[in-house]
């Protein structure tokens, strides 16, 4: 069973997501943490990992679905990601802007790491975020992480500073 909370569930993307997902991935101002939109191959090849990661792991960015419209709002989930000389476990959150300031990536993302505490077993989950994203710092904060460290990706060309934001199983 996927994450759910009283407002929102969430399910695997399919190929049928791939308009909503376009209306996030391809919105100027929500990708500015990734130096602008995405053209509709690179939207293509986010939601080809998403399907191949359910299958390699069980798990990945899933639909967020608005329970009230049953209306695709944005993504969120869990996805191993490099960091410095090793893997970890992180939850990701991307929301249409029409839904940006009413919760709903708090939310997500607060039963995101309760599906990676309670299901998957895992001793710590974090959220790796562009140091010049505020709205996600803060989505981490209220999900009760801490900055901990920063490295350097290379995105795009550009040279971005990442802080790598962590809670901890046994003080969940």
């Amino acid at each position: 069973m996927l994450p759910e909370t009283d407002r929102l569930y969430m399910r695997k993307m399919k190929q049928s997501d791939f308009a909503c997902l376009c209306k996030i991935l391809q919105d100027q101002e929500t990708m500015y943490a990734y130096e602008g939109a995405f053209s509709d191959a690179e939207v293509q090849e986010w939601l080809d990992r998403q399907i191949s990661r359910y299958q390699k792991w069980g798990f990945g960015l899933w639909a967020v679905i608005l329970k009230e419209t049953e209306e695709m709002i944005g993504q969120c989930g869990l996805t191993m990601q490099p960091w410095k000389d090793g893997e970890v476990l992180e939850i990701g959150y991307l929301f249409q802007r029409s839904y940006w300031h009413k919760g709903y990536a708090t939310e997500a993302a607060m039963a995101c790491k309760r599906y990676a505490f309670e299901i998957l077993d895992a001793n710590e989950v974090c959220s790796i975020i562009r140091d010049t994203n505020t709205a996600s710092q803060n989505v981490a904060v209220r999900n009760g992480m801490k900055a901990v460290d920063r490295c350097i990706k290379h995105y795009r060309g550009v040279d971005m500073p990442h802080d790598r934001y962590v809670a901890l199983r046994k003080f969940f």
